[in-house]
């Protein structure tokens, strides 16, 4: 599932109008470096075509490919610490981003999108620690694609807002 749902899904339509308001589009030719691990990162990124590859930065050893739909930089957004690998296009690729600095102060004035953004920040991370630890053969690989009801119940409107950002930023 497209990990970009999980924001979406729990967020409102005022927020999701402001975050097309206030970020970005950027566009990645092939091998260009999205994230370089170690620096510090000024956005927060959604894949919304094309595709990256995560790697560990120094041997350039490939962790994971992702695509449209997947969010970029939010470990960092989190913790306000530089990354831990390095993130390259593989083919053209654009991104949407919003600025860390728009983000925090949003964050700081508005408690709803507040409580929302960090909730779904929470569920995608969650869903991102069960499939790597059924990856790794511990847990089980049944459970590893099931979807939370709190997930669930937000996929078609989270669907109809990415659409929006496509729709944007053109990339429908």
């Amino acid at each position: 599932m497209k990990r970009v749902l999980f924001l979406l899904g729990h967020l409102n339509d005022l927020d999701i109008e402001w975050m097309i308001n206030n970020g970005g589009k950027a566009d990645l030719e092939v091998g260009d470096r999205l994230i370089t691990k170690g620096e510090t990162i000024e956005n927060l990124y959604i894949v919304l075509s094309g595709e990256l590859s995560i790697n560990d930065g120094v041997s350039q050893n490939h962790i994971a490919l992702i695509g449209s739909g997947e969010i970029v930089g939010e470990m960092s957004f989190l913790e306000s610490r530089p990354p831990s690998v390095s993130v390259i296009a593989t083919q053209p690729t654009s991104v949407f981003c919003i600025s860390r600095e728009l983000m925090n102060s949003r964050l700081a004035t508005n408690l709803e999108f507040r409580a929302n953004f960090y909730y779904a920040i929470s569920l995608f991370l969650s869903n991102r620690l069960r499939k790597t630890t059924s990856q790794l053969g511990y847990g089980s690989p049944d459970e590893a694609d099931v979807i939370d009801e709190n997930v669930l119940d937000g996929v078609s409107q989270a669907g109809s807002r990415f659409g929006q950002i496509l729709q944007k930023f053109s990339e429908v």
